[in-house]
Formats: structure tokens, sequence, C-alpha cells
């Protein structure tokens, strides 16, 4: 028996070993994805008899969790957006270390696509959105509020393509000093750079109802690569019958990829936004015919 309350959890060469809790039970699993690697960030909740959930935790790179509890009945629950859920029942003896073996995920079916065909972005259903620090201290939230875009789905929606343009005089900050700044040749330069436009022909489909939205963001006359960490939401019925299709998508921009500076501004005490600026995006978008 004391040997049995000193027994350690199994680490990974070179890996130090903890010591179990006086009088309790462990329990552990290696979490892995389809193909067979390990799966990072998975969420583990652990219940018991009851329903209560006791342990609550994440896999770490390596796709393994591990936590001691009181010794006793307990299911446990391993889930991941865009993957099936993997419940397991399991039961905790005093200083033993019990596994709940290799979890295997796999994709969970999405939603149904949208049909092949053209679709266009509406915009009073659709927002353009940015996030960024102000000076490294509160976040400045903005919008732009005039934009159009069009959508092409293809028989293989990985085939898809998607073309927005965006009116960069239409900024909104809240704030209409920081604003006519931003329009300003010290950065937009509206006057020069009326749009920006993002176009992708890569369309890449990560499991459930994730997908990557690869293409080229054209802003301030610079063209860089951009990946839109997109969440596909389905297909619904508006409130006048129409048939609609919906996404979220962010991604991060640094402004200096684009020669957006505004060093003499802060040399003149005007204090900006950040480098790094997320954007988001809830997308509508509704039969173009």
């Amino acid at each position: 028996m004391a040997f049995a309350l000193l027994r350690r959890f199994k680490r990974s060469p070179g890996e130090e070993s903890a010591p179990m809790p006086y009088g309790a039970g462990a329990l552990d699993c290696l979490v892995l994805d389809p193909v067979q690697l390990p799966f990072h960030k998975a969420d583990v909740s652990v219940r018991d008899e009851n329903g209560a959930e006791v342990v609550r935790g994440q896999t770490d790179p390596h796709g393994r969790f591990a936590a001691t509890v009181t010794p006793g009945r307990y299911t446990a629950a391993v889930t991941a957006e865009g993957y099936q859920p993997v419940h397991r029942a399991v039961e905790c003896a005093q200083g033993v270390r019990t596994s709940l073996g290799p979890v295997g995920m796999e994709p969970a079916p999405g939603p149904s696509l949208p049909k092949p065909g053209t679709w266009r972005i509406d915009p009073d259903h659709t927002a353009v959105r940015f996030i960024a620090r102000h000076i490294g201290l509160a976040e400045v939230h903005g919008r732009f509020n005039r934009f159009e875009g069009t959508l092409w789905i293809a028989d293989s929606p990985e085939h898809s393509r998607i073309d927005v343009v965006i009116d960069t005089s239409s900024i909104d900050t809240g704030v209409r000093q920081r604003d006519e700044h931003l329009r300003s040749p010290e950065f937009l330069d509206v006057a020069t750079y009326p749009y920006m436009q993002f176009t992708s022909e890569r369309f890449v489909h990560r499991g459930g109802s994730r997908w990557s939205v690869q293409g080229v963001l054209n802003l301030h006359g610079v063209s860089r690569t951009v990946s839109l960490d997109t969440r596909y939401l389905g297909v619904g019925t508006g409130i006048m019958g129409e048939t609609r299709t919906a996404c979220s998508a962010s991604t991060e921009l640094h402004r200096e990829d684009f020669t957006l500076d505004w060093k003499s501004m802060l040399q003149r005490g005007i204090a900006m936004i950040g480098a790094t600026i997320r954007i988001e995006l809830d997308i509508q978008a509704v039969p173009a015919d």
C-alpha cells in the first residue's frame, strides 16, 4: 500500500516525475488528431457520477492531459471545435494512475454548404471591424462603414473565389480627430488610395466548420498574402424569405508590412495606434440574382 501511494506519473523521457498527492488517484490520456499526431489544446472535462465537473483543462503540445482526483468513477469528455466529442468512463483508485488510453479525434460533419453560384455580400448584415492597441495601453475599436463584395461558390468549394473592396475613407473609430488622422497621408492616405481590396481563390477546409481563406490584400499600394481564420456558420432564411449564408473570420495585420508609418505624428505628440491590428469580419451573403 505504501508503495502504491508513492507511485508517480509516467512522464516523457528526461522530464521529472510529479508525486501523486496522498489519498488521491490519477488519470491521464493522450489525444491524437486524425493523422495520429498529438492534438494540442483539446479541451478535457472530467465529471463525477453526479455530473459535477471536477477537473477541466487542455492537452499540452504533446497531446497529453493529466490530473489527480479523488478515487471514484468519472466520465471524461474530450472536445475540440470542428471535431466529434469523445466520452470515456473511467474508475480511479487511490494511489493508482489510470489511463484513458489514446483518444483519436475525428472531424465533425460540417454544416450544409451554400449552392454553387454567385453570392453578393450584404453590407446591411456584414461588419468589417478592427482592434488595435492605443500606444500600448487601451484598445482602439473601429470599423469600415462602406464596402462591397462578391463570392463565387464553385461545385468544389475549395475552388471558390471572393473579391471584397473597402472604401478606406469610411473608417470610423468614433473619434473625429483620430479618424481624420487615420485618413491622412501619414496613414491610409485615402486621397491617393481610396480603396483596399482582398481577393482569394484558395479555400482550405480545416475540418468541421473551420476554413482558411488565403488571398491577397492590397492596401496603401502594397499587396501582401493574408490568411483568414474562418468559421462557416451555414445557410438560413431571412425574415423576407431570402436565402442567406454566413461566416465569421479574423486575421492580424502588421502596419509595417503595408508601409504605414506615423513616426512624424508621434514626434508631434499625436498618439496613434499600435503596430499590430486585428481584423474581425461578420459576413452574410445572398444570391446575386
